[in-house]
């Protein structure tokens, strides 16, 4: 599986908003502009999230963008599936009747893709902040959360 730019940025633009204290919402532009992603595709994505339940948004002077959920309720496959990502095996394939080989390997692929998306939505935002948190005091980083 490749993770896509528009995967990678709605990561990482849920990292950015698990960060602030009580979850307070924050501007697109700030996001942005901690995260090194263009504003304007950043607003498309997190309109996406807010559909999906992920994100709400808060109109006003200290409005801006925030979590739905806590973080260790909101799943990495939850935020791919949010922004059109999919893990899905190839649509309508099915093995040779007559041919074994195909079978065993179209079976593998199966357990394998369940095995991902199982995997994808086990791990949660808080995994991913503890994970980066743990990465950067290993290297003897300041941290910051650029990603």
């Amino acid at each position: 599986m490749k993770l896509t730019t528009r995967g990678h940025y709605s990561v990482k633009a849920l990292l950015d908003l698990s960060l602030q204290p009580n979850y307070t919402p924050v501007a697109v532009k700030a996001i942005a502009a901690r995260q090194e992603i263009p504003a304007p595709y950043l607003e498309k994505l997190l309109i996406e999230m807010r559909r999906a339940g992920l994100v709400t948004s808060v109109r006003g002077v200290q409005g801006g963008y925030k979590l739905a959920r806590s973080p260790a309720a909101i799943s990495l496959g939850e935020i791919l599936a949010a922004v059109g990502e999919t893990i899905e095996p190839l649509p309508h394939h099915q093995p040779e009747p007559g041919q074994a080989e195909d079978w065993v390997t179209f079976t593998l692929w199966q357990r394998l893709h369940q095995k991902m998306r199982e995997a994808l939505y086990s791990i949660t935002l808080a995994d991913l902040y503890y994970d980066a948190r743990s990465w950067q005091a290993a290297q003897g980083e300041e941290t910051n959360f650029v990603v």
